[in-house]
C-alpha cells in the first residue's frame, strides 16, 4: 500500500537570488536593507548577516556585490552626494554662459534636497557618525567637500556685495549645504519633507544671500530651464 506523501510544511522561503524582487537589483535591495538597519540599530550594530536575512539572501551572495558593511555604507553615503555634484557638471558642460549664478544655485539646492528627501531611511543621519571619519569614508568626505566648494562658488556669485564684503566664500559654501541639509532633520523629526520643501529651501539659500523675491523669483524661472535642459541633455544618447 502506497502512502501519500507527507503534506508540506510551512516555513521561511529558503534564502535565495530567486527570492529578490525581480523589479529592483539584487545590489539596490542589500543597499536599501542596509540603510534601513543602519538607521535602525546603528553601523556597530548591524551585520553583513542581519543585512543579508533582511533582504532573504545567503550572507555569500551579499559578498558577491560588497565586500562587506564599510563598502555597503561608502556607496550609501555617495548616493547622497554624487548626484548634486554631477548636476552641476551637467550645468558646467551644457547650460549657456550667460545664464545666471542665482538660477544655477538655485537649480542645484532643490536638486540636492531632492537628493536628501529620497536617500533610503534617511541615510544622511549617518553624517555625523565618529565611523565616517575613518580613511575608508575618504571619498565620501571628499566629496562632500567638493560639493560645499561648488555652493560656495555660486553663492559668492550670485550674492549682493555687501554680502560678500563681510562673508569668505568658503563660509558662504559651509552655509549653504547646511541650509539644504536641514532636509534631514526634517525626516528624522517626524515632520517629514515634501517637493515644496525643495524650492523653500533653495529659494533660503538666495535670500541669504541678499537677493529679493523678485530676484529670487526669476532665479527659480530659470532653474527650472536649467534642470529642463540638463535632464534633455542627459537622456540624449552619447
Amino acid at each position: 500500500m502506497n502512502s501519500a506523501p507527507p503534506p508540506s510544511r510551512a516555513g521561511r522561503p529558503r534564502a535565495s537570488a530567486e527570492n529578490l524582487n525581480t523589479r529592483v537589483s539584487s545590489r539596490q535591495q542589500i543597499l536599501d536593507a542596509a540603510a534601513a538597519l543602519f538607521s535602525e540599530a546603528g553601523f556597530s550594530g548591524s551585520s553583513t548577516r542581519a543585512i543579508a536575512d533582511r533582504v532573504g539572501i545567503r550572507q555569500q551572495s551579499l559578498y558577491y556585490h560588497f565586500a562587506g558593511k564599510d563598502d555597503i555604507l561608502a556607496e550609501l553615503l555617495s548616493g547622497s552626494v554624487r548626484p548634486s555634484i554631477d548636476f552641476v557638471e551637467g550645468i558646467e558642460a551644457w547650460v549657456p554662459d550667460e545664464l545666471s549664478p542665482a538660477g544655477a544655485l538655485f537649480a542645484l539646492a532643490s536638486i540636492d534636497a531632492r537628493t536628501l528627501r529620497r536617500t533610503p531611511h534617511n541615510i544622511g543621519t549617518l553624517y555625523l557618525m565618529p565611523e565616517i571619519q575613518d580613511p575608508r569614508y575618504d571619498a565620501f568626505r571628499n566629496q562632500r567637500r567638493e560639493l560645499r566648494a561648488i555652493y560656495g562658488r555660486l553663492g559668492a556669485a550670485a550674492a549682493h556685495p555687501d554680502v560678500t564684503g563681510t562673508i569668505t566664500e568658503e563660509r558662504i559654501g559651509a552655509i549653504l549645504i547646511q541650509l539644504t541639509e536641514v532636509v534631514i532633520q526634517l525626516r528624522r523629526d517626524d515632520q517629514g519633507a515634501t517637493g515644496d520643501d525643495d524650492a523653500t529651501i533653495a529659494a533660503s539659500c538666495l535670500r541669504v544671500l541678499g537677493l529679493s523675491t523678485a530676484e529670487i523669483s526669476a532665479a527659480r524661472e530659470e532653474a527650472d530651464r536649467i534642470t529642463a535642459l540638463v535632464q534633455r541633455s542627459a537622456a540624449q544618447p552619447a
